[in-house]
């Protein structure tokens, strides 16, 4: 998908939402996708989440990577204090 695509289901969706034809939890669901889909295409990688303590910043993060390896090392890039983490792969 590229940047204008994006943006087109993006407003796409902001305009739906904006007739009532979507709920905010709709709408955050149609964002994310397309976001996700520019990031994996654009990365050309797969996305990752990171699980872990529900207090920690860590669980539920979710980056672009080309494997779990190199997740769990963005993951760790983008934290300000260690945590303990698992690194799930997820679909779009």
């Amino acid at each position: 998908m590229d940047r204008i695509s994006a943006l087109r289901n993006v407003e796409d969706a902001l305009a739906r939402y904006e007739k009532g034809e979507l709920s905010l939890p709709e709408l955050e669901r149609a964002v994310r996708g397309t976001l996700r889909s520019y990031a994996t295409d654009f990365d050309e990688g797969r996305l990752y989440r990171a699980q872990g303590d529900e207090t920690g910043v860590a669980d539920g993060l979710v980056v672009v990577a080309g494997s779990r390896v190199e997740a769990r090392e963005r993951v760790a890039e983008l934290l300000t204090e260690p945590e303990t983490f698992d690194i799930e792969a997820i679909d779009r």
